[in-house]
């Protein structure tokens, strides 16, 4: 994360946030991300491949906010390329699919690998998790072990359908509002160091 030039953080300036949404293959990751950026359900099944960005505006707290959503390949082959992508990440997104027992135990895996790249930070790393395709019925992960899951990790949890609309906008904009508090907290923290270092503070020079 980047801190903004000056010293006072002007609420009405924009703030550029990176998001990254990460998973096993299949669970809709695209999907979530077109319905939340273009308010269409995208069913087109081609992989992913790497990453790809899409952007989105939006107000928090009436701060502006430039959302980029980076929507990454799940495939396992891809791991190490995707991995690449989480640095500078301001939020993550985990999600899996509710009828896939799988891309649900897989979360642990993708949690770690994620934490394991980025730069060291606090554990409350600004992360949300998203249960889509509640709309089918096939479901194969009970709510109550997915909420539970993510209670013990202190992560917020959303039972969501990329393709009825259900609870995506309202995920997309917890995460921003976590990595938005989080953003702001390094921005004071920053604030404090430099009063450290203004020119005041600086031994004067002798002249001659």
């Amino acid at each position: 994360l980047l801190v903004p030039q000056g010293l006072s953080m002007d609420a009405s300036k924009k703030v550029d946030l990176k998001i990254i949404i990460i998973g096993a293959l299949g669970v809709g990751k695209t999907s979530l991300l077109h319905q939340y950026v273009h308010k269409t359900f995208y069913e087109d099944y081609r992989t992913t491949l790497g990453a790809s960005i899409l952007t989105k505006v939006l107000a928090v707290d009436n701060t502006p906010l430039k959302l980029q959503i980076w929507d990454t390949g799940g495939q396992e082959r891809f791991r190490s390329m995707v991995s690449t992508f989480y640095k500078g990440s301001d939020g993550c997104m985990l999600a899996f699919d509710v009828t896939d027992r799988e891309s649900f135990e897989s979360l642990d895996n993708w949690r770690d690998d994620f934490l394991e790249k980025v730069i060291p930070r606090e554990q409350d790393f600004p992360m949300v998790v998203l249960g889509n395709k509640i709309d089918i019925c096939d479901r194969q992960v009970p709510k109550e072990i997915a909420s539970a899951w993510c209670k013990e990790k202190d992560i917020p949890y959303f039972e969501v359908s990329a393709k009825n609309n259900i609870n995506v906008a309202e995920a997309f904009e917890t995460l921003a509002k976590q990595a938005l508090t989080t953003y702001k907290g390094i921005f004071e923290s920053y604030l404090t160091d430099s009063i450290k270092l203004t020119p005041n503070d600086k031994p004067k020079k002798s002249c001659c």
